[in-house]
């Protein structure tokens, strides 16, 4: 592939941006080579700079669960767009956006939205303390949940992809009082509860870890963290940035019958535009000014855009079927990637939920990852790099790193679904 025009972009981006980009992991730093620079998407497909195409599975990190620029939701944008972009003042659409959510997440019964997961995560944690009076957490090692001050101690994500230590700039008192126990080890959130009694305001867990790669959960595990923070006055947080609306329509909670007194959501409720939220049990969330002391606000909190995009999205999604098609191609594609490897005997470990998916390439045949210390140990990233490139040349755009999550959309067919698998077997045999 020709990639002069990314290649030139780049070069000029680092003069002007850190490293050129304005999200770590776009770098390509964990695979090495030039980041592509998208120029349009449609469907499945992104187009770069050079007039390259490829079928995505990274899909803006997750939110385009109808695929790129669908008809639904561009219609809606353009219509919204004629009304202006931005108001500062209350919405109908903030209250459409509040009722979908409510109506189809179990737990949910009051939402504030913000405008990234991070806000989310980061407002969710001040209301746990605000709400229990104490000022511990607890947060799993490889999870990512933004980039707050106070979780950036043991992050998956870009951290795990650069190999970053925990981030300069931390003070040392706001790590103090974030607790780390590895995934999936529920004797160790035990062991912390029964080391600080009294003092842990809340647990935040992603309920698959998808930010150290794909880690699914224990049987017993999200429940166990759940009966651990009720028997000791924690709140549960649930971090669905990622999981929310992929995992099942109710998000992972509906999947594993979790009740969360608080919920992170983004992603999918913005339909590809910036937007989170943070949501819970109805006597939790009105301590969140101004109907309650715990402040916090954001003057672009529940744009206009956003939430119409964010609507259109929910409603596409929500229609007869889509959803079980999407989840459908997933299994297909995960199938053929097992078989692929199989075939040319390779060993990976694969993974899937819903609309979402991973798999690592492993050092040693038979290792099982079930944890961040398990990823760091047994994924091979050097194998993943070049299976990215060997994949890029291919038409094929995957994570630029061998921790982060694949995202499926109904835009997806067979055709992209075939090609994929043949890219993927002849690359495997390549390997």
């Amino acid at each position: 592939m020709k990639t002069t025009q990314s290649e030139n972009l780049f070069t000029r981006a680092q003069e002007l941006i850190p490293g050129g980009v304005n999200s770590p992991v776009r770098a390509f730093r964990s695979v090495g080579g030039t980041p592509r620079f998208i120029e349009r998407g449609q469907g499945a497909s992104i187009w770069d700079a050079d007039g390259n195409r490829y079928i995505d599975y990274v899909l803006s990190w997750g939110p385009l669960v109808m695929g790129h620029a669908h008809p639904q939701v561009v219609a809606a944008l353009q219509d919204a767009l004629t009304r202006g972009t931005s108001y500062g003042a209350p919405t109908k659409l903030e209250n459409e956006l509040a009722e979908l959510v409510i109506d189809v997440v179990p737990s949910i019964e009051m939402i504030r939205f913000v405008n990234s997961g991070t806000e989310a995560t980061m407002s969710a944690l001040r209301l746990a303390r605000a709400y229990t009076g104490r000022e511990k957490i607890i947060k799993m090692a490889g999870c990512y949940h933004g980039h707050a001050d106070m979780l950036l101690v043991q992050a998956g994500s870009g951290v795990a992809t650069l190999g970053l230590p925990d981030s300069p700039g931390v003070p040392a008192s706001t790590a103090a009082s974030t607790l780390t126990v590895e995934f999936n080890d529920l004797d160790g959130v035990k062991a912390l509860f029964e080391q600080f009694p009294n003092e842990i305001a809340a647990v935040i867990v992603e309920p698959i870890a998808a930010n150290m790669g794909f880690v699914m959960p224990r049987p017993v595990y999200l429940q166990g963290l759940q009966d651990l923070c009720r028997r000791h006055g924690a709140l549960f947080i649930l971090d669905e940035v990622m999981t929310g609306f992929r995992v099942a329509p109710g998000g992972a909670q509906q999947a594993w019958n979790l009740d969360p007194d608080i919920t992170c959501l983004g992603k999918v409720i913005g339909g590809g535009l910036p937007v989170g939220a943070y949501a819970g049990k109805r006597e939790i969330m009105k301590m969140v000014a101004p109907a309650g002391t715990m402040y916090q606000a954001g003057t672009l909190s529940g744009n206009p855009l956003a939430m119409t995009a964010g609507i259109a999205t929910i409603r596409a999604l929500l229609e007869p079927g889509i959803f079980e098609s999407i989840a459908g191609k997933v299994s297909e594609l995960i199938a053929g990637l097992t078989s692929a490897a199989d075939s040319a005997d390779i060993s990976i470990q694969t993974g899937s939920a819903g609309t979402m998916f991973g798999f690592y390439f492993l050092k040693t045949p038979g290792a099982v990852i079930d944890d961040y210390a398990s990823a760091k140990q047994h994924a091979d990233t050097a194998r993943y790099g070049k299976f990215f490139h060997a994949m890029l040349e291919a038409g094929v755009y995957l994570a630029p790193s061998q921790f982060e999550a694949a995202f499926m959309s109904s835009a997806h067919g067979s055709e992209e679904i075939q090609a994929t698998i043949s890219a993927v077997t002849q690359v495997f045999h390549q390997l």
